[in-house]
């Protein structure tokens, strides 16, 4: 009986012959879409507006269906890039890796039947998250479980509130071998880094090169670009950690301290290899460098691997600019220093210490070198022009900071610092300033008495997050929101500084002139101020005919794309007087000068 059924069984199909077909209004169906069989995962869908380009999906593609494809009409901004995924669907395996790894979560899958393509023979798709405008139903997305990212940062050691405000040890304390290995296997190798870098480091090359514990590959990487690793690797602003793809939803990889992991752990042996080999033979020309600080240092280092014969010259008994002089020990020591300007030396940089530079030798300098490079940085401290601002006792952060560090060094055996103090202002350098008071105080008197007064709320200072959090540990109180109106002195000896509420610190056109609430007034007990708003060049240097011919604006030298300056063709800048104050900008445009001095001097030798 089974037999004979089943011969009978395709004329069922019959009862359809006469049947009216059911149609399908092709309108209807993108405005009621079916959607696919439950145990599918569908098709892809991207929120353009979350997607930042980061290739991921394409770099774990098994079956290489993923090109990211630019899109120049979207924002050229940092932490992300002008890329967008195309899905191949005749190599698409439906596997939803893609939407697993996904940095943004941007990338997911709708179970519904619609192609992104209006193409019908195409299977080549660059998904969005709408359809004909409409938004598209969701299907699989990754949860908790099918995460391939680990968002949470490997922690850094530091040494706790007790042991860091007594003493100017170094804070950090740098990964280990197996942290930093962990630590390195959490990047996505997508490179949104190195576009936010202002020295552009070859990033996702040197961590790569640290996971795979190769630490000559990882030298040989960062020195491409960067010629202060161990400074860098300690007090850089990190721009390329705020840029880092896994900031969309957990911790960036801790970049600043994988680079310190590899300066302070790789082997000599294999420092002389990678320094030494960069060199190129001597070429015909020799630059003269003024300043040894970043900028200055970059410049001669790439200039001297180029093959030039170069000169530094700077008016400091030590070399390393605001690094040796305005940052205070704690954050950066000595030693860090003295390692980065070694291997400067090391290639044949000549850098000649205790020599400021006049307007008389710098027209010297065009007679007898070919090109020459200013780095001069901005030493000079700012006060605000306030009642008690010439008093003895308010001190400009500029004024203090170096003999702060010659103090930690051990060169200067006291410090002119009051048992209660106010600083003035809320960027780094203040913090600098507070917590370098905070340290010494605390050796000389067994406490520490440090207010900070700034016009910013504490959620909009324009200092980094640690240092908040970690001068708050150390004891420094805040008064933030609250603007200086005046130095209180009595008796020729200062009372305090008065301050009242801030309304708003830029005014309708967007100008900087704070306004302050009436009757707010308070008085912030002290015997001394200090003043960190800010620093200033010196450009004595510069003759009146120099300076005549370029372009000054607000303290700083206008160049141009090279680093020359307007004006003065044999002369180029860098650094603070360009930039302003940022190690490695300054790197940066050292470097970038660098080129630009071989491009000019190479035409002009022809």
């Amino acid at each position: 009986m089974k037999k004979v059924y089943s011969v009978f069984k395709p004329l069922r199909h019959l009862k359809y012959l006469l049947k009216k077909p059911i149609t399908k209004d092709f309108k209807d169906i993108f405005d009621n879409p079916r959607e696919v069989a439950d145990n599918y995962r569908g098709f892809h869908v991207n929120d353009w507006e979350e997607c930042i380009g980061c290739s991921t999906c394409g770099e774990i593609c098994p079956t290489e269906a993923i090109t990211m494809v630019e899109r120049s009409e979207l924002e050229d901004k940092d932490g992300s890039l002008q890329l967008r995924p195309t899905i191949d669907y005749g190599r698409c395996c439906f596997c939803a890796l893609c939407v697993d790894v996904c940095t943004t979560s941007s990338l997911k899958m709708s179970k519904e039947y619609l192609y992104n393509d209006p193409d019908p023979d195409s299977f080549y798709f660059m998904p969005t998250d709408t359809f004909n405008g409409k938004e598209v139903k969701l299907g699989y997305e990754k949860d908790e479980s099918s995460d391939l990212l680990d968002l949470e940062r490997v922690s850094m050691e530091h040494l706790s509130p007790d042991e860091r405000k007594g003493s100017f040890l170094e804070i950090i304390k740098g990964y280990s071998k197996e942290q930093a290995i962990h630590e390195a296997s959490r990047c996505v190798e997508c490179g949104i880094c190195t576009n936010a870098c202002p020295a552009h480091m070859n990033i996702p090359e040197y961590i790569t090169a640290i996971w795979e514990n190769n630490f000559e590959e990882a030298l040989t990487e960062i020195y491409k670009t960067n010629p202060l690793p161990a400074v860098c690797g300690r007090i850089c602003t990190h721009n390329c950690e705020t840029a880092c793809a896994l900031t969309q939803r957990g911790d960036a990889v801790a970049i600043r301290w994988l680079k310190r992991y590899i300066v302070d752990n790789a082997p000599k042996d294999i420092y002389d290899s990678v320094i030494l080999e960069q060199v190129s033979k001597e070429v015909n020309g020799k630059v003269a460098i003024i300043g040894a600080g970043p900028s200055g240092l970059a410049a001669a280092y790439y200039l001297r691997t180029i093959g030039y014969n170069v000169e530094i010259f700077e008016q400091m008994p030590l070399a390393g600019g605001v690094m040796r002089y305005g940052i205070p020990k704690y954050r950066l020591p000595d030693e860090a220093i003295d390692q980065d300007i070694s291997f400067i030396e090391k290639i044949g940089v000549k850098i000649n210490l205790n020599t400021k530079v006049t307007d008389t030798m710098l027209a010297d300098f065009n007679k007898n070198y070919d090109a020459v490079f200013t780095g001069s940085g901005f030493f000079a401290g700012r006060k605000i022009p306030m009642p008690g601002h010439d008093h003895k006792d308010c001190i400009a952060a500029m004024d203090f900071l170096p003999l702060g560090r010659d103090y930690g060094r051990g060169t200067v055996k006291e410090l002119d610092v009051h048992e209660n103090v106010v600083i003035i202002g809320g960027g780094n350098v203040a913090f600098d300033v507070a917590r370098t008071v905070v340290r010494y105080q605390n050796e000389k008197f067994g406490k520490s008495n440090v207010m900070m007064a700034a016009l910013e709320s504490e959620d909009a200072l324009p200092a980094d997050l640690e240092e908040v959090v970690e001068g708050r540990e150390e004891g420094v109180k805040y008064h933030f929101g609250m603007g200086p109106q005046e130095i209180v002195i009595k008796n020729n000896k200062i009372k305090g500084l008065k301050v009242k509420k801030v309304i708003s610190i830029f005014d309708t056109e967007g100008n900087f002139n704070p306004s302050f609430e009436e009757n707010s007034e308070q008085l912030l007990e002290a015997t001394q101020v200090f003043m960190a708003i800010g620093q200033s060049p010196d450009y004595s240097y510069l003759s009146d005919e120099n300076q005549n011919k370029m372009n000054i604006n607000r303290g700083k030298i206008e160049v141009k794309e090279n680093g020359q300056v307007k004006g003065i063709d044999w002369l180029f800048a860098g650094g603070d007087i360009v930039k302003g104050p940022d190690v490695i900008s300054g790197v940066a445009n050292g470097h970038n000068a660098a080129i630009g001095i071989d491009e000019y001097l190479s035409k002009k030798n022809k």
